[in-house]
């Protein structure tokens, strides 16, 4: 699937480059294929962080090589399409961000990884969609602003006894899941389990059998004995299901893809480490606030 010449090109720059490639699980399976690691965004700044790589290049969206450099400061991280942004990190500035704490003075703002270095600058501390719950329940407050996906925070509210006041953000591409349309797929697929992200919709979440991150999704789609699986979150992740477990059938819900996901190809990934293009910088004041927040969070997980 993965052009050889180009392949074997990229190798080489990997090695001259001291070079690795991260790819996030919604990226196209070329792009998926050519990586060094694949993953969820913070697991796979994490795995940068470990690594002895001068470079990162990281095949996702902005806010992911943003929290690549938070915890890699020392490395030079590249991103192949610098045009690759995120909506829903989008939907909350930092200034909003400030407003939003003044209005709810005291009450510790928890930010999701899915927002600017700006954003995170202004929260206490980070959380995944995998460890949302346990990170608000570690706070030692009644009230919790949770910023900037407001179904995400719907679905820690229902784990939690803290009141969760949330930003008003959300996926475009989780949300064009409906529940007609889960629905139908049963109907389809009378077999099959319905595992979804908890970007999802209440009301969508509401009907699933299992409600995980993606890194979450590939554990179940292993560990389970269905056979047959619903899978409800951006596309992208079912090739990887797919590959790890040929035994199984993955059903991809209808309209979920995210375009800035799939802006990454390969001709920019190569082009990315042939001309040490588009590096990611983060202003050192924000950074150093940006990265509290991440680290306290991986003191908590």
């Amino acid at each position: 699937m993965v052009d050889r010449q180009l392949a074997e090109r990229i190798a080489q720059l990997k090695q001259e480059r001291n070079a690795v490639i991260l790819a996030h699980n919604y990226q196209v399976e070329e792009v998926q294929l050519l990586a060094d690691f694949l993953g969820d965004s913070l697991e796979l700044s994490q795995q940068a962080a470990k690594t002895d790589a001068d470079v990162i290049v990281f095949c996702g969206v902005h806010f992911m090589a943003q929290t690549a450099k938070l915890l890699s400061p020392e490395k030079t991280v590249l991103m192949p399409d610098p045009g690759a942004g995120c909506p829903m990190a989008d939907m909350i500035t930092a200034e909003q961000a400030r407003q939003f704490k003044a209005e709810y003075g005291g009450a510790p703002v928890v930010a999701y990884v899915n927002t600017t270095a700006e954003v995170k600058a202004e929260s206490d501390i980070c959380c995944t969609s995998s460890n949302a719950v346990k990170v608000v329940n570690s706070l030692d407050a009644d009230t919790v602003l949770f910023i900037p996906d407001s179904n995400l925070a719907d679905w820690v509210q229902k784990h939690s006894d803290k009141k969760i006041i949330a930003w008003g953000g959300y996926c475009p591409t989780h949300a064009r899941i409906n529940p007609s349309t889960i629905e139908y797929m049963r109907e389809q697929h009378p077999d099959a389990l319905v595992v979804v992200h908890p970007e999802a919709r209440p009301e969508v979440i509401e009907m699933a059998d299992e409600v995980a991150s993606t890194g979450g999704m590939i554990k179940f789609a292993r560990e389970t004995a269905a056979k047959e699986i619903i899978v409800g979150t951006e596309e992208g992740l079912v090739y990887r299901m797919r590959r790890e477990n040929p035994d199984k059938t993955f059903y991809i819900v209808p309209h979920t893809v995210c375009p800035n996901m799939k802006k990454t190809t390969p001709q920019k990934l190569l082009a990315s480490l042939e001309n040490m293009q588009y590096q990611i910088e983060v202003a050192e004041d924000v950074a150093e606030k940006a990265r509290k927040a991440v680290q306290r969070m991986l003191e908590v997980s």
